[in-house]
């Protein structure tokens, strides 16, 4: 039997979200809330498998391999395991400079 996982969302990655959403609706409300529907499906689908995410690249190349991200392009969502819970603790616009946002807010 497969190890189950709790997905817990930071509240700073539920402002990214937040502020993504309300972005889009202001042009296209339809493609914010399928958009709403895929990042938060796919972020829930971290109970079961939560290694599928890759390691995240720019952190990686710091040393750092304990954050994992999966991809809703052009969205990243940041993740680390801790025991039996995965949080969620950012979702990133992958256009920006993504190495200096991750350093800022996940290396203190």
């Amino acid at each position: 039997m497969n190890k189950k996982y709790y997905v817990k969302w930071a509240s700073v990655a539920q402002r990214d979200l937040k502020q993504i959403i309300d972005h889009i609706a202001i042009d296209n409300p339809g493609n914010a809330l399928q958009l709403l529907k895929t990042i938060k499906q796919k972020a829930s689908n971290l109970y079961s498998h939560p290694e599928r995410g890759r390691i995240v690249p720019e952190l990686q190349d710091q040393g750092i391999h304990i954050y994992r991200e999966l991809v809703v392009e052009p969205w990243r969502i940041i993740y680390r395991i801790s025991d039996t819970t995965v949080f969620v603790l950012s979702v990133i616009d992958a256009r920006r400079n993504v190495e200096d946002i991750l350093l800022d807010r996940l290396v203190k």
